[in-house]
């Protein structure tokens, strides 16, 4: 479709062999936007039409076409749409990591004792709602009526003993959720965000060992307050409470989705080791750089939106062409938001950023903006091959990428994935749920920190 589009403008895009069906889709992504940035045809300050993602966006169109359309422009605040079910987030994980060992318990739950921004269960809850108003539902095929708090073998022989849960009643399939929250959200699908949190979280207390890290949510780190031993401990710990809280929505299809995305994440980190594509024996930019780094963001974060939004979307019994289309939705929402941090790395002050400005430089990270600079500045390959080590490496780095169109390439590129993920989802019947997901693209490409 994009190529076509090209074509009628009288542009090509440029098709390489690629090892995986992602990385040509980011390949597709790249080539298009700096093909459009170089012709001028596409304006960085400008929002642009955007034609339904794919496949799974015009087949949704056929679902959803003809049907009764809201008033639009009505601004909503995500928020306050799955409000309910958030004020219980944070209360219903501390209950999943509940812990007989005093210590575990302690660092277990370290990282919800600050509230995050909730992103990706936000998005679960508002495509859970979004997506309960497709038409053709699988109705042979209901939700399993029992809890998600229900285990498959005895207690006894599982050994689990968390003393945050009461193991001794038997909970009937509503009795986690017993506020009055959406009736378009299942009761799986509100577990489901709380298990994208969990592995959000094991990721956070992961990736602060590897960083040596000092401070998160405006608090000391957990490896810094407990050491990286019980600080790679409690992530496991959670991956194993989301594993899990993950078999007993008894859907395979979601168990695999979310698994995956388990090892995406180590996946990405093992790429993000390299850095570059060349690793440090051949600094030199080529046209595999940035996929190679496209790739690592899409493992490392895209991963887990996109597969959570699917699986909120399977949950819901969904048709498959709104399956996919909610996957597309957070696949591209992904990319821009990890985009977006990149370029606010090199935008703002360490006040604003609540870490040292420069800290992905610092780490040896050569991300989206220097990659776009390194492109017509060669001078920045012997700084990325030794991985800005040397003293005075990170302000050279720095100086190059802002007397060069890095950033604003960047922020050009992240706008073409948010516009991508509004348009994935443009066809959903129009609602306050699919109103927020559109506002939740456009937050990504405002955020500050």
């Amino acid at each position: 479709m994009r190529a076509r589009a090209l074509s009628a403008a009288g542009l090509t895009i440029r098709r390489t062999p690629s090892t995986s069906v992602c990385s040509q889709c980011l390949r597709d992504d790249l080539l298009l936007t700096q093909t459009l940035i170089q012709s001028r045809k596409f304006h960085p300050t400008r929002r642009r039409d955007v034609s339904p993602f794919g496949a799974a966006a015009t087949a949704a169109q056929a679902i959803f076409k003809g049907m009764p359309k809201a008033p639009p422009g009505i601004s909503v605040d995500p928020l306050r749409i799955v409000g309910k079910e958030l004020k219980f987030l944070t209360k219903n994980i501390r209950q999943l990591l509940g812990s007989g060992h005093p210590a575990l318990d302690k660092v277990a739950k370290y990282y919800t004792r600050s509230e995050g921004k909730h992103m990706r269960p936000l998005l679960v809850l508002l495509m859970s709602q979004a997506t309960a108003l497709d038409p053709r539902k699988h109705t042979s095929d209901s939700p399993n009526p029992r809890s998600v708090d229900s285990s498959f073998s005895s207690l006894s022989i599982l050994d689990d003993a968390n003393p945050d849960s009461n193991p001794l009643v038997a909970p009937s399939a509503e009795s986690q959720y017993d506020f009055a929250g959406d009736d378009n959200i299942l009761p799986a699908q509100r577990r489901l965000a709380e298990i994208t949190e969990l592995i959000h979280t094991a990721s956070l207390l992961h990736d602060d060992v590897i960083d040596n890290a000092v401070t998160r949510r405006a608090n000391s780190s957990a490896n810094l307050a407990f050491g990286n031993k019980m600080a790679v401990l409690a992530g496991d710990f959670l991956l194993g409470r989301a594993s899990v809280a993950l078999a007993r929505l008894r859907d395979p299809e979601v168990t695999e989705l979310m698994a995956t995305v388990i090892a995406n994440l180590v996946e990405g980190e093992f790429m993000q080791l390299k850095n570059t594509a060349q690793d440090e024996a051949k600094p030199i930019y080529t046209d595999e750089t940035l996929d190679y780094y496209l790739q690592k963001t899409y493992l490392k974060t895209a991963s887990l939106i996109s597969k959570s939004c699917r699986s909120a979307a399977v949950l819901g019994r969904s048709a498959p062409e709104v399956i996919e289309a909610a996957y597309a939705y957070g696949r591209n929402l992904g990319l821009a938001f990890q985009l977006v941090d990149d370029m606010l790395d090199y935008t703002l002050t360490e006040a604003e950023l609540g870490k040292p400005a420069g800290a992905d430089l610092e780490l040896g990270l050569a991300t989206a903006p220097l990659l776009f600079a390194w492109k017509s500045n060669p001078e920045l390959g012997p700084l990325v091959g030794r991985k800005f080590r040397n003293e005075g490496d990170v302000q050279r780095a720095r100086e190059i990428v802002y007397h060069s169109n890095g950033v604003e390439q960047t922020r050009v590129l992240a706008q073409d994935y948010a516009d991508t993920a509004v348009a994935a989802i443009s066809d959903f019947p129009d609602s306050e749920a699919k109103s927020g997901l559109i506002e939740m693209a456009e937050k990504t490409m405002k955020r500050r920190k």
